[in-house]
């Protein structure tokens, strides 16, 4: 979502790289192309307006970090401003002290409340939760059928209710929640999630219906769920909603679009509210807790290695990682039947783009995440199709695959010879790398750490 702002920001550093100190001059210059590159990206502009002065204040300030060169200095304010401006620290979940805890989902039709009720749900239940789903949209039949399914794809309870022909409207709306509330106390359930209903655009019947909501329900959470995609139209309608519902927290989805990004960093300082999760892909597990900080990487550039890290922990099978390392290392090496799990293993964290892309844009990964744009996703797919049409014997050593063996496999995985012979070359590559490593004693280091290469990454970022 960042990839043109951080490009511009990038430039704007450049202009002060070479420079023996920071002046009125230079840092004018670079302020003016920071301002364009946050207007660009649709950043409200009362929001541009205070970052760039708090910025210029500290830039030419007493509180510059004398041990750093200028484009570092301004670089490390900026960071420090925009994480300010997007939260500090890690919003806070709100229980409450007697379940159920009531969590109000609100947003206008089309932003996503649905679906991100499922991933928020899907969420809780992966902490340990029991969350229940009720859809009080009694105005749109698909609506509601729309939420049973994706409560059955994450095997959430869900509260349907009994319309018994009542006309749609807030009694009706009412007794639905005040039923499913009853229905979740009873079935043990400690979380309550309320769909509500939507409209085109901001009206008076909707925000009358969500004040009485609130009133009856007494939620704990009030999230808004805002279309990343459109931009400051999102950052408006959460304004309107939080005077007249109080907002807890704001939800941003399609994170993993190609908008501007205007909306993550301008919600928070117009509505005063925190952003708590992002929706970053379709899947019901794309949806995770809003971390400024890592967001603030990703913007300028640095990545965000700690949450491929976590992602990576929670996805990937431990105990078959450290067993590739340990063959891989410290044994007699590893098979094509080896390299194929471990295919299947990345596969899982997700798409290569939106891996790559978490990846710092500076240094030995310059580039990759431009790259990453130009992937073949379809490659993994022929891969493990080329390994599959192998006999167990011919994965287990490679080295019998001869060319009438190529030809076999090739027919038999829908490829080329050319496409055997390139997965070949790829794994013996990858075996001596393997290989050159466990001779140089990092085998041993990685084994310590407990977890292979991921033992490595959390040393490594401090966790």
């Amino acid at each position: 979502m960042f990839e043109n702002l951080t490009d511009k920001l990038q430039r704007a550093f450049k202009t002060l790289r070479g420079q023996g100190t920071l002046t009125e001059e230079n840092i004018t210059e670079a302020l003016r192309e920071i301002r364009v590159a946050l207007l660009e990206a649709d950043v409200n502009l009362n929001v541009v307006k205070d970052l760039i002065e708090h910025i210029r204040a500290k830039a030419v300030g007493t509180e510059v970090l004398t041990a750093l060169s200028p484009s570092e200095q301004v670089i490390k304010i900026v960071r420090d401003e925009l994480i300010e401006l997007l939260g500090r620290d890690t919003a806070r979940f709100k229980f409450a002290s007697q379940p159920p805890t009531v969590i109000l989902m609100a947003g206008l039709q089309g932003s996503g409340k649905t679906t991100t009720s499922g991933k928020l749900a899907a969420w809780l239940k992966k902490g340990g939760h029991r969350p229940m789903l009720v859809s009080v949209d009694v105005y749109r039949p698909a609506a509601r059928e729309q939420l049973k399914v994706v409560a059955k794809s994450i095997d959430a309870k869900l509260y349907e209710g009994d319309l018994k022909g009542e006309p749609a409207g807030s009694a009706l709306v009412e007794r639905l929640a005040q039923e499913a509330r009853r229905e979740a106390r009873n079935m043990g359930c400690d979380t309550l999630i309320v769909d509500t209903a939507g409209r085109l655009h901001i009206d008076e019947d909707l925000m009358d219906e969500m004040v009485r909501l609130k009133k009856l329900l007494n939620p704990q959470e009030i999230l808004f769920v805002a279309d990343s995609m459109t931009g400051q139209d999102a950052v408006n309608s959460a304004q309107d909603f939080h005077s007249r519902l109080g907002l807890t927290g704001v939800v941003l989805t399609k994170m993993d679009g190609d908008a501007r990004g205007g909306a993550a960093l301008s919600i928070r300082h117009v509505t005063g509210q925190p952003i708590k999760f992002i929706g970053v892909g379709e899947k019901s597990d794309a949806f995770e807790p809003f971390h400024p900080d890592r967001i603030v990487g990703r913007i300028l550039g640095m990545g965000d290695m700690m949450s491929l890290i976590e992602k990576a922990e929670s996805t990937l099978d431990r105990k078959k990682s450290e067993e590739f390392a340990k063959k891989a290392l410290l044994g007699d090496g590893f098979s094509l039947e080896d390299f194929r799990d471990q295919l299947r293993q990345i596969k899982k964290l997700g798409s290569m783009e939106s891996i790559l892309k978490m990846l710092p844009s500076v240094g030995p990964f310059a580039g990759m995440q431009q790259a990453a744009q130009h992937v073949d996703e379809k490659q993994f797919v022929r891969l493990e199709a080329i390994i599959n049409s192998m006999t167990p014997k011919e994965r287990h050593n490679h080295e019998i695959i001869s060319g009438s063996r190529r030809k076999r496999i090739a027919a038999g995985s829908g490829t080329t010879v050319q496409d055997v012979n390139m997965l070949l070359r790829q794994y013996a590559q990858m075996a001596k790398m393997f290989k050159q490593m466990g001779k140089g004693g990092l085998a041993k280091q990685m084994m310590r750490g407990g977890m292979g290469a991921l033992g490595m990454g959390r040393q490594k970022f401090g966790r």
